[in-house]
């Protein structure tokens, strides 16, 4: 039995709370796509695409991702720190705060409420829950590194500080709007500045909620799964203070060949293309780590999950650089290549690393073993697999539906109208559909694996969880 006590139920409540919503993000999007090659499976006003998708998207985003950072960086800031959590009764506030604001957004959003900002749908209010939820979350979390027993703070405390403040200013920045009623309002910036704002918002939450925290959790969890020190920790200080500088300028990549001042697409499109260095310092940190132990890929389903979490990391900053340079932009720019790459990073990328620190959670929160790794290596399979249809299934038909757009008759007519390219998608369309529901499996196995490992794992070897109670 540890010496110190730390307060794990609150993490247990996440990591259960994250799953639930992981799973709710992953059967909208399946039932989205669905409607998407049948459209009598629209059911108005309620159940259509336009209100289904952004419901998808942030239960996904922010149920699924950011429920598996308050989890996870409430075990690693205790762990780190060496001191127990600053307040439990604000984590609990917090961990039903969390599921109220999913609520109330998944509600207004099916009932029509939006201010049809992507990755900001929500209304004024929910905006103000928001806020107050991530308020709650920052003062735990920095009070806690301010108590700390070790002067030095590791690398996935510099990225979570990050992701605190990022969020903070951009989602304040964003949200300014006048309210005209109780569920509508409109922003307090006009056209070009409106989208200006918008898209800097948007990127920079890929930056600060889909990237950093991320990132900190990979340092933390890659070593404690190998028994290996990160590569370099200087390495991953200089791509961290890199990244952070870069991303603030890209979002207008968003915005090539609009009215947004040439200066600033330029601007955007060229820290956009310098991105690559501070991504794939992290990529190499990760791959040099696993020097002499590769074998692990084979041993190790924690290392599978996070080794190809990385991976994806990188392809998905090879790709979105490229897609920032204006001729490709040109040619790639709404068609179903950008949900690829979009998917790419929030399939692959955060949710291999989600399922990695669940993974590594709970044997050490519940103090039971995993009930079988086994069903673990398959859920692996199953989300590759899974992703990899989904998103090179529409990689080819981005490229398909960019070239029938493109193409002209000698007399400067389109050769194929628009319903002729509709048609040609389908086939992709139903691959989508099939990727997706591959990779639903796996996280159902992967849900019902961790249920069983709570309830009929093995007591581990070691008891590790010394705190508040059992969830």
């Amino acid at each position: 039995m540890e010496n110190q006590t730390y307060n794990y139920a609150i993490v247990r409540s996440f990591v259960t709370w994250s799953m639930i919503w992981g799973l709710v993000a992953v059967l909208v999007g399946v039932i989205v796509s669905l409607q998407m090659v049948d459209p009598d499976l629209n059911f108005p006003p309620y159940l259509t695409f336009g209100r289904l998708r952004p419901v998808h998207t942030n239960a996904g985003i922010y149920g699924w991702g950011i429920g598996v950072i308050f989890a996870a960086f409430f075990y690693i800031v205790q762990r780190l720190c060496k001191v127990p959590l600053w307040s439990d009764k604000l984590a609990k506030f917090q961990l039903w705060f969390f599921n109220a604001t999913i609520i109330a957004s998944a509600v207004t959003l099916l009932l029509g409420y939006t201010t049809s900002k992507e990755y900001h749908e929500m209304e004024w209010p929910i905006d103000i829950m928001v806020v107050i939820l991530w308020v709650a979350f920052s003062i735990n979390i920095i009070m806690t590194i301010l108590k700390r027993k070790d002067e030095q703070m590791y690398i996935s405390l510099w990225y979570m500080m990050a992701a605190i403040i990022g969020v903070a200013i951009l989602y304040l920045v964003n949200a300014a709007a006048v309210p005209v009623s109780l569920f509508k309002s409109y922003s307090a910036y006009a056209g070009t500045n409106d989208a200006n704002v918008e898209w800097w918002f948007g990127h920079n939450a890929v930056a600060m909620v889909l990237t950093a925290p991320f990132l900190g959790m990979f340092y933390y969890f890659l070593p404690k799964s190998t028994g290996v020190p990160i590569y370099s920790h200087r390495l991953s200080i200089i791509a961290f203070w890199s990244l952070i500088f870069m991303y603030l300028w890209t979002g207008a990549h968003h915005l090539l060949w609009t009215p947004v001042p040439d200066w600033i697409q330029t601007l955007a499109m060229g820290f956009s293309i310098m991105l690559i260095a501070p991504s794939w310092g992290s990529v190499f940190n990760g791959y040099l780590s696993m020097k002499g132990q590769w074998h692990q890929m084979r041993e190790n389903y924690l290392v599978k999950f996070l080794i190809l979490g990385i991976t994806f990391y990188g392809l998905q900053t090879l790709q979105g650089p490229m897609q920032a340079i204006r001729s490709f932009s040109a040619f790639i720019h709404y068609t179903d290549w950008v949900p690829a790459h979009i998917h790419m990073g929030t399939m692959g990328w955060v949710s291999m690393i989600c399922f990695a620190s669940i993974y590594y959670l709970i044997p050490r929160i519940y103090d039971r073993e995993l009930y079988s790794i086994p069903l673990a290596n398959l859920h692996f399979w199953l989300t590759l697999v899974g992703q990899l249809v989904w998103s090179i299934s529409l990689w080819i038909a981005g490229v398909l539906q960019a070239g029938m757009w493109n193409a002209m008759n000698s007399d400067g007519s389109l050769t194929y109208t628009f319903m002729e390219t509709m048609v040609e998608m389908y086939p992709y369309w139903w691959a989508r559909v099939f990727g997706g529901v591959i990779y639903m499996a796996g996280l159902v196995l992967f849900i019902y694996n961790i249920y069983m490992s709570v309830k009929k794992g093995e007591p581990t070897a070691v008891q590790t969880a010394t705190t508040e109670g059992r969830a």
